[in-house]
């Protein structure tokens, strides 16, 4: 990338870029020369039909899967070739789609296992009672996670990925499973986490989840990008509704 584009991307406060990333796995072109810019504080979902490539562009993003092509830009620098746990390092971080919580543990050494390489021995215990009491679990620390409800779960989880403070927080499918008013209180912490400053991209199917946190939506189909707007203008396009609202036929 050339020194102007890096001005660019810093004065345009852009966290995440993507350029031409591609995905195949033998004949199925999972992510299709995808260009995704995400600026700095944004709330952006991602949506699609099922199989759109949404996921595997989040893993590609993440660092869990490689590219076929294209490159994975983070704050102006490549960060293509960096490890998942180098990312992560950079502050990268990402709740995938089902939880992955150690059911035998309680909700408190759970947290634990993120910040104990990051958190000295003298602060750690603090660090975890306020990531518990950000996801109201702290009346919970003393209970296995295999015991917690499923809603509690996904906090858990979320609460995980989001204990060292990242920088860009990547969501797929937060809501999943839940009841109507665990999905508000899940819209609830998406808020206050960008309101300490994260950005976000998720992956959601609930579009009443994805209205009441989007503040922009990119729409994935067939591996590509299809249309990017405000959540208003992604509901009003015919197109849109047709192939993921399933209108029109």
């Amino acid at each position: 990338m050339t020194a102007s584009e890096t001005t660019t991307d810093v004065a345009g406060a852009a966290l995440l870029r993507t350029e031409g990333l591609t995905k195949q796995f033998g004949g199925l072109m999972a992510v299709d020369d995808v260009d995704l810019r995400i600026e700095s504080g944004d709330i952006r979902c991602l949506i699609g039909p099922n199989g759109a490539g949404k996921s595997t562009l989040l893993k590609l993003i993440v660092g869990q899967l490689e590219p076929s092509a294209g490159q994975v830009f983070y704050r102006g620098e490549d960060i293509t070739d960096l490890s998942q746990h180098d990312r992560a390092r950079e502050g990268l971080s990402m709740k995938f789609q089902v939880p992955a919580v150690y059911g035998d543990l309680s909700v408190r050494q759970n947290v634990h296992i993120p910040l104990q390489r990051e958190v000295s021995r003298r602060d750690i215990d603090a660090e975890i009672d306020e990531t518990l009491e950000s996801f109201d679990l702290l009346d919970e620390a003393g209970t296995r996670a295999d015991d917690l409800a499923h809603g509690q779960q996904q906090w858990l989880e979320i609460a995980m990925a989001a204990a060292l403070d990242p920088d860009l927080l990547l969501l797929d499918e937060p809501a999943a499973g839940m009841s109507v008013q665990e999905t508000e209180r899940t819209a609830e912490y998406v808020h206050r986490l960008n309101d300490r400053g994260v950005t976000l991209l998720v992956i959601e199917h609930d579009i009443d989840f994805v209205r009441s946190i989007a503040q922009s939506v990119t729409v994935l189909h067939q591996g590509e990008v299809f249309a990017e707007g405000t959540i208003d203008e992604i509901e009003d396009d015919p197109e849109v509704r047709r192939i993921y609202l399933g209108e029109g036929h």
